[in-house]
C-alpha cells in the first residue's frame, strides 16, 4: 500500500510537513549516442500557489523550524511513490537527491513503508554532492554504505561546481558522476580541462559513468561528447514534469558498477579500525623516534600546498601541544587553497587555525596514542600512521611504531576511517557535538 496524500490547508512549514504535500517532477536522463531514456531525476515541489513551492523556500523554511531531516526523506519517499505508482520498473534508473544528515536522522516511521517497497521494486542511484562531506563526512559514507548495501548505485552531483568536489571524488566512489552545468559554458577555461582530466582519470580507473547536466543546445550536447559524457540531462531532452503513462523499452540500462576498494568500507564510527589498525594490517611497522619522523610528516603535509590539485589533508596531533603556533600558521596556509583540511587531537577546538577542521578526542579515545597524517588527491595519495609506544622523556625522543604506504585503497581505506571521527558542523559551520558512537 502506497498510502494517501493528505490535503491542506498548508497554513504554515510545519503543515506542508505534516500533511507531506511534496509533489515529485521528473526529468529524463538520456544516453547520449542513441537519444534513448535510461531514467529519470525526482525534482521536488512545495503546494502550487503556496510560500513553499519552490525547493529552496520549501527547505529554508524546514531548516528554520529543524526539520530539513524529515524533509529530505519526505521528498524521496514521495518520489519513490510516483516512481511506483507509474511502474518505473528496471532496467530504468530513478536518481533522487539525498544530504547525509538525513540518514543520522534515520527514516520517519510512516514513510518506511514506501522505503522497503522501493528497495524491492526500484532501481535507484542516489545522488549526493560535495558539500555533504564537509558538512557530515560521517553520515554521508554511512549513507553510501546504506546505498549500496541495498543494491542502489551512488552518484555524486555538480562535480566541478566547487574545487573540493575533485579532492572529494574518491572519498564517495561514485558509480556515476555529474558534471556541473557550468562547464558545458566554459569548456575553453582551464579550470574546465582539469576538473575534466581528473574525472577521466575516475572514470578509467573505476568503470564509472560520466553524464553532463544542463544541456540545452546542439552547442551543449557537443561539449559535453568532447568531456567524454556518455549521458546528459538538461532541457535539451526535456524539462521537469509528471512521469509518462508509459515507458519506451530500454536497449542498454546505465550500467552501475558498484565502485568500491578492495578494502571494505565501515559504515559508522563503531565499526572503523583505526588508520594504524588499518595500516599496519598490511604493512610492516618501524620503530623510531619523533624527530626522525618529523621530516616525513612535514613532507606529506607539504603535499597540501603543492599543484593545481591540491588534496584533502587529515592529520591526528594526540594532544593540542603538539599542534603548535607553528602548526597553526602552516596548517592554515595551506587551507586558504586547499580544499579539506582537518585536525584531531585531544582538548583541540573546534577551529585550531583558520579555516582548519577541528575536532576535540576524549581521553580514552582510540585515536589518543596515534599520530597519522593522510594525503588524497585526484591523483596521489599517502599515509602516515605512527603510534605512540609510551616512553617518557624529552618529547622528540619519544619512540614511535610507524608505516608509510601510497597503495590508493589502503589509504582511502584509512581516510574514510579517519572521517568518521569528524563532528558534523551546523548550518553556520560550527561543528556540532555527536557521541563517540555515532
Amino acid at each position: 500500500m502506497l498510502g494517501i496524500l493528505r490535503p491542506g490547508p498548508y497554513v504554515d512549514i510545519h503543515a506542508v510537513l505534516d500533511a507531506r504535500a511534496v509533489t515529485p517532477v521528473f526529468q529524463p536522463l538520456v544516453r547520449i549516442e542513441t537519444g534513448d531514456i535510461i531514467g529519470y531525476e525526482a525534482l521536488s515541489r512545495g503546494p502550487a500557489g503556496t510560500p513553499w513551492e519552490s525547493p529552496a523556500a520549501l527547505f529554508a523554511a524546514a531548516r528554520q523550524v529543524g526539520r530539513d531531516a524529515e524533509l529530505d526523506w519526505v521528498c524521496r519517499a514521495q518520489a519513490y511513490r510516483a516512481a511506483l505508482e507509474a511502474r518505473l520498473a528496471p532496467p530504468l534508473t530513478l536518481f533522487v537527491n539525498m544530504e547525509p544528515a538525513a540518514w543520522r536522522a534515520g527514516c520517519p516511521a510512516d514513510l518506511l513503508p514506501l522505503l522497503g517497497e522501493a528497495q524491492q521494486r526500484l532501481r535507484v542511484v542516489t545522488e549526493m554532492t560535495e558539500r555533504a562531506i564537509a558538512a557530515d563526512p560521517s553520515a554521508l559514507l554511512a549513507a553510501t554504505a546504506s546505498c549500496r548495501a541495498s543494491g542502489w548505485g551512488v552518484a555524486l552531483d555538480d562535480v566541478g561546481a566547487d574545487p573540493m568536489s575533485l579532492a572529494l571524488m574518491p572519498f564517495v566512489h561514485p558509480d556515476v558522476v555529474k558534471l556541473d552545468m557550468q562547464l558545458l559554458r566554459r569548456p575553453s577555461d582551464p579550470y574546465t580541462a582539469q576538473v575534466v582530466g581528473a574525472v577521466l582519470a575516475y572514470a578509467e580507473r573505476t568503470g564509472a559513468t560520466i553524464l553532463a547536466e544542463g544541456i540545452e543546445t546542439e552547442e551543449h550536447l557537443a561539449v559535453a561528447r568532447s568531456m567524454g559524457a556518455a549521458f546528459g540531462q538538461g532541457w535539451y531532452f526535456g524539462r521537469p514534469v509528471a512521469l509518462p503513462a508509459r515507458f519506451r523499452p530500454v536497449a542498454e540500462p546505465l550500467r552501475l558498477v558498484q565502485v568500491a576498494d578492495p578494502l571494505p568500507q565501515q559504515a559508522t564510527r563503531r565499526d572503523a579500525a583505526t588508520p594504524f589498525e588499518i595500516v599496519s594490517a598490511a604493512r610492516p611497522l618501524t620503530r623510531t623516534t619523533k624527530e626522525l619522523l618529523m621530516p616525513i610528516s612535514r613532507y606529506l603535509e607539504a603535499k597540501a600546498d603543492e599543484g593545481p590539485e591540491p588534496p584533502v589533508l587529515l592529520a591526528c596531533f594526540q594532544d593540542e601541544r603538539h599542534f603548535t603556533p607553528a602548526t597553526a600558521r602552516r596548517f592554515s596556509e595551506m587551507a586558504a587553497h586547499a580544499p579539506f583540511i582537518a585536525a584531531l587531537a585531544v582538548n583541540l577546538p573546534a577551529e585550531p587555525a583558520p579555516g582548519v577542521r577541528g575536532t576535540r578526542l576524549a581521553d580514552d579515545d582510540p585515536l589518543r596514542d596515534e599520530w597519522n597524517v593522510i594525503v588524497v588527491g585526484p591523483h596521489y595519495a599517502a599515509a602516515l600512521v605512527a603510534r605512540d609506544l609510551g616512553d617518557d622523556g624529552p618529547d622528540r625522543e619519544r619512540r614511535f611504531e610507524y608505516a608509510i604506504t601510497h597503495d590508493r585503497p589502503l589509504v582511502l581505506q584509512a581516510a574514510r576511517s579517519l572521517l568518521h571521527w569528524l563532528n558534523p558542523t551546523t548550518q553556520t559551520g560550527v561543528p556540532a557535538t555527536v557521541s563517540r558512537a555515532a
